[in-house]
């Protein structure tokens, strides 16, 4: 998996500094991101605290765990109806 180059410290840090009213433009020249990065960092962390943040990455990874869990749980069912479905 590729490495996060900002932390989600430097992530908010860079949002409130637009809120502050720096030009996106330079703002994207002094961090050294892409103007894309920057709308989709918006898009999600907006207006977000640093809190906040971390809550929503902590769900995020609880849901991932959530997912594997039912997956595999289907697919033992799966394997269980297909055992129980064959003439002995």
């Amino acid at each position: 998996m590729k490495r996060k180059r900002f932390t989600d410290e430097q992530i908010i840090g860079i949002l409130k500094e637009s809120e502050l009213g720096i030009a996106v433009k330079d703002l994207l020249r002094k961090h050294g991101i892409a103007e894309g990065t920057y709308y989709r960092w918006k898009s999600k962390f907006g207006g977000m605290e640093l809190s906040d943040v971390k809550r929503l990455r902590s769900l995020e990874h609880e849901n991932s765990q959530l997912k594997s869990m039912v997956a595999d749980l289907m697919l033992e069912n799966r394997v269980l109806k297909d055992v129980n479905a064959k003439k002995w």
